[in-house]
């Protein structure tokens, strides 16, 4: 689960790939950068980097076309898979393993030319068909809808050995930014029994791997450059509490977003860095809108006004984040800020509910999970809040694998999270569409769709970003998302780490330019 995208057209559709990829990375310059001194050193190969990443043991999966619930999932494989494309911190989206893609006028046909000298940890080429059969495999899995939505298995084609074409069941002028996300890629045929051990793209290549622990060694063939560490140590921990004890001890390197609480904590510790990624994470409330206590868009307004949203971001978040606004990707250059913000209002929700015809007796479970840290502190702050309203909550906290398979996508009231904040169509496709192969909430909203449809045929960015904003308005008014606020990413570093991504999402597990000073 879970993807800063700076543009809505695709300049550096025709930009290099080795160039994009330092550009990628996070580099110099930052606020944590200067705090630590990076910024006046030149980074120097060589080196360990140990780093911990939330996980839950009986959540862990090796298949990178799988859902990854586990933040060490998802970093091991991004370390050794590549996707066609990756978030950009100077376009919305760069190049990574294709190197450039083009439109035909229509906006429906795409062509993606791979990276020169792209190759598999095994040393073989990287094609077309090899490709083909990756985003084709991802296609039919059970959320591939969601993941390539708008393309069809039959629609992803070779045109040659170099160049693959996607062709979408309707114009699409942000197609590139589908690729960002899960479009690993793994040699073709590859059997499912042998995807845990299969080569792949990336800049580090797979040494060991043990019960969702794992090390990479250094990819020195890597098409995008040679990474500084000889390898990164991937350690799994199940609570950020004992990732944040396993870096203050000097167990670990760095401490992959582990929350405001261990931030708060590690403040005042001289050899601890704070690298802080402002809004990078959405963590929404969805409100089933296709049946239920909740498909009435009155009640679903009446929750929005019951929350006190910067009490959530000052005591869920302890400040680590900003207030929002029920519309997701805040990071947007389109995103609506023109739209009224929402403020509590509980006498309206009140009215609301009693309009609505609201069932005030019952009290309405809320489920979640501690996959991330702060998640379950957030719920049940946000159910003594609506309580003031006359909405009885009860928090309920279920494992990781009980939830993905039981609670999302089907429950009535529950939390969810995406690591992304830089895109109003990605969570658009993905997730509001009628047909969306991840539609949270189950929100059939017509005029959403059609707008939608008519922004992506729209190849004139001025009148796209109208018809963005009017998107953006209907997902205000009805839509099952309550987004209070929005978490800051935090990693928590030695002081030795330099040039840790500060991108969101998939940027934030590009590591082949971090370095240690030591």
């Amino acid at each position: 689960m879970g993807v800063t995208r700076r543009q809505l057209l695709w300049a550096g559709a025709g930009m290099g790939a080795a160039g994009v990829l330092a550009a990628c990375s996070s580099g110099t310059g930052g606020a944590a950068d200067a705090a630590s001194g990076g910024a006046s050193q030149q980074p120097r190969p060589g080196g360990t980097l140990k780093v911990g990443a939330l996980g839950k043991a009986s959540a862990v999966t090796r298949d990178p076309h799988g859902t990854q619930a586990n933040e060490s999932d998802y970093l091991i494989i991004s370390l050794l898979y590549d996707t066609l494309a990756a978030p950009g911190k100077a376009t919305n989206t760069a190049p990574r393993l294709a190197a450039s893609w083009k439109p035909s006028d229509d906006l429906r046909t795409w062509r993606f030319t791979l990276a020169d000298g792209a190759t598999f940890h095994d040393g073989t080429p990287v094609t077309a068909e090899d490709v083909v059969w990756s985003l084709r495999r991802l296609r039919n899995t059970p959320s591939g809808k969601s993941r390539l939505p708008g393309i069809q298995p039959e629609g992803i084609t070779a045109e040659d050995a170099r160049t693959v074409v996607l062709v979408s069941d309707y114009p699409n002028a942000d197609l590139p930014l589908l690729t960002r996300l899960t479009t690993f890629v793994l040699k073709k045929d590859t059997k499912d029994d042998a995807i845990a051990g299969a080569p792949g793209t990336g800049p580090f290549k797979l040494d060991w791997y043990r019960d969702g622990n794992a090390r990479l060694v250094r990819n020195d063939a890597w098409y995008g450059g040679k990474p500084y560490l000889d390898a990164i140590e991937v350690r799994l921990f199940e609570s950020p509490q004992a990732m944040a004890a396993a870096l203050l001890a000097g167990q670990i390197d760095v401490a992959s977003n582990v929350g405001a609480v261990a931030a708060r904590t590690a403040g005042s510790r001289g050899d601890v860095r704070i690298v802080r990624r402002p809004n990078d994470m959405a963590m929404p409330i969805v409100m089933r809108t296709a049946d239920g206590p909740f498909a009435d868009p009155r009640v679903r307004e009446a929750l929005k006004l019951a929350v006190d949203r910067p009490a959530m971001v000052e005591q869920g978040l302890s400040g680590y984040g900003s207030i929002a606004n029920d519309i997701l990707g805040t990071g947007d250059p389109a995103f609506a800020k023109d739209v009224p913000q929402r403020t509590r209002d509980l006498a309206k929700a009140r009215q609301l509910l009693a309009d609505a015809g609201f069932d005030t007796a019952k009290t309405y479970d809320l489920l979640t999970t501690e996959d991330i840290a702060g998640l379950a502190e957030s719920a049940t702050l946000f159910a003594t809040q609506v309580r003031e309203a006359g909405v009885r909550i009860n928090v309920v906290k279920q494992d990781s694998k009980t939830f993905w398979d039981a609670t999302w996508l089907k429950g009535t009231l529950y939390t969810t999270y995406w690591g992304t904040n830089d895109s109003v169509v990605f969570f658009a496709s993905k997730t509001m569409l009628a047909d969306a192969g991840q539609n949270e909430s189950g929100w059939n909203e017509p005029t959403f769709d059609e707008t939608y449809r008519k922004a992506m045929g729209t190849p004139d960015a001025a009148e796209r970003g109208k018809l963005l904003h009017r998107l953006q308005e209907i997902e205000y008014a009805g839509s099952g998302y309550l987004l209070w606020g929005m978490a800051d990413g935090i990693d928590l570093a030695g002081a030795a780490v330099r040039d840790l991504p500060e991108l969101p999402g998939y940027g934030r597990v590009q590591l082949e330019k971090t370095w240690l000073a030591r």
